[in-house]
């Protein structure tokens, strides 16, 4: 028996079907299967994400210099990539923005005025070492570029977190894992993987092991210790989203990897451990799921116990170095700075000496702050530049998480500022975007951001956010 005809009862069927096939589809999906192109667009991507710890930075190509590590080459092939994809016309480079993008785009214009300045001698002499060190500089930007415009691109889905975060993490894993025998058969297995890495060449700059008072501190495949501490912090909220909600692999594996990462943070005993610690806590907790909120306030607190009962020399380590003040020569030093970098900037206030041309002779002249070093190399501007660049994305995704109903991407949401805010913060206790692990991890975490942002407009536009619900959580 047919049923009565209504009139525009053909577009409502029609419109019906379409609303089914984007629930199916669309930016929402929970389905494990990529949408059409996703994989082409992100295999390099993920590439990229899993080199930048499994791959030492120390080991470069030597005709091309500090800029020959595996992570940046790929960085700045997967720039081109996306250049060349514009060119041919095959995606808008302005359909969609985000602020995490804008910030970057700050410091990208600053650095050319600087460079710009710089070559003209306008700031100064250019001398071959300030050149190569400029140029090196801007490549690191092209494989950030590279990186935060194809990861804020390509997620269309939370499919496409995850296939992003998943490598990462990997990575990290790695990393964490020679940390460890590191830490308790003082042997670095990073020099095997040095051994294998044929066609490279040892350029230095890393230092495995390092003592503080009774304590032995290791980096894993990063360049130091304090390194290793604040990569580990921006990567452990994204560690624990992982293993609350991937449904691939093994979750006992997912979690025996978020507590590498946390020993990786503790064991080496530095301010900058603490500070991204007391982040992580004020910023991503709020937004665990309810469970995972009441599960933190028991499981933090053995942990941390766990730590100072099982690592000899933990306590008096930190003791002495959250309470020793000026006596700290990492302290003092950074101190003593402070006039001779006040004058390196009243040579040139604007633009700076050049990107990347601060060289110190001795190790007591390197000035441990970021923010101190962008103020020397690109003067002022570059140094609101880089306030801008390392802050922004952080509040951007902080924002996302508070407007975002759907708890996974919440939880999402505030994975990724806590993370991003870690590295605001730290930024003051080291010149963290001189380290080569630091300063690829946290494009990604732009990059991340960025397709959050457009996931959380979406959801607030009504594009069924019941389909997370039902599929993610």
């Amino acid at each position: 028996m047919s049923t009565p005809s209504v009139p525009g009862g053909r577009v409502v069927r029609a419109k019906r079907r379409k609303q089914r096939g984007l629930a199916r589809t669309g930016a929402w999906a929970g389905s494990e299967r990529p949408g059409a192109g996703t994989v082409g667009r992100l295999w390099l991507l993920q590439a990229v994400a899993f080199s930048i710890f499994a791959f030492p930075s120390s080991m470069v190509i030597a005709p091309i210099g500090a800029a020959g590590t595996v992570p940046l080459m790929l960085a700045i092939l997967l720039f081109v990539f996306w250049g060349a994809a514009v060119l041919f016309g095959m995606q808008n480079p302005l359909a969609s923005g985000n602020p995490g993008r804008m910030a970057f785009c700050v410091l990208a214009l600053a650095t050319c005025a600087s460079y710009a300045a710089m070559f003209s001698g306008w700031t100064g002499g250019s001398t071959v070492a300030a050149r190569a060190a400029a140029d090196r500089w801007v490549l690191l930007l092209v494989g950030s570029a590279g990186i935060i415009l194809v990861a804020s691109q390509s997620i269309k889905t939370l499919d496409d977190v995850m296939r992003i975060v998943r490598p990462l993490l990997a990575g990290a894993f790695v990393c964490s894992v020679i940390a460890v025998i590191q830490f308790f058969l003082r042997i670095n297995p990073v020099e095997w993987i040095q051994q294998l890495m044929v066609g490279f060449t040892y350029n230095g700059g890393d230092t495995a092991f390092q003592v503080r008072g009774t304590f032995l501190r290791v980096a894993g495949t990063t360049f130091t210790s304090i390194e290793l501490a604040v990569v580990s912090a921006m990567l452990l909220p994204l560690s624990v989203w992982r293993a609350l909600y991937d449904k691939k692999g093994r979750k006992w594996f997912h979690w025996l990897g978020t507590c590498l990462l946390g020993f990786s943070l503790v064991s080496t005993i530095s301010r900058s451990s603490v500070l991204g610690l007391m982040i992580i806590v004020i910023v991503f907790v709020p937004f665990l799921p309810r469970i995972a909120r009441q599960w933190s306030v028991v499981v933090v607190p053995i942990a941390i116990a766990l730590v100072f009962l099982t690592i000899p020399g933990v306590v008096s380590t930190l003791g002495d170095a959250l309470t020793s003040g000026n006596s700290d020569p990492s302290i003092s030093t950074r101190t003593n700075n402070y006039p001779r970098v006040a004058r390196m900037i009243g040579e040139q206030p604007i633009l700076g000496a050049g990107p990347g041309n601060f060289m110190p002779e001795f190790a007591i002249y390197i000035l441990d702050n970021q923010f101190l070093n962008s103020a020397v190399t690109l003067g002022l501007v570059g140094m609101g530049a880089t306030i801008v660049y390392l802050s922004v994305p952080g509040l951007a995704a902080l924002v996302a998480a508070r407007a975002a109903t759907a708890g996974v991407l919440r939880c999402l949401a505030g994975a990724v500022a806590a993370g991003s805010l870690v590295a605001t913060a730290c930024s003051l206790t080291f010149d963290s975007l001189s380290f080569p692990v630091f300063a690829l991890t946290f494009p990604m975490l732009v990059g991340l951001g960025g397709g959050i942002w457009k996931l959380v407009q979406e959801e607030r536009a009504g594009h069924a956010a019941d389909g997370i619900r039902g599929t993610w959580t």
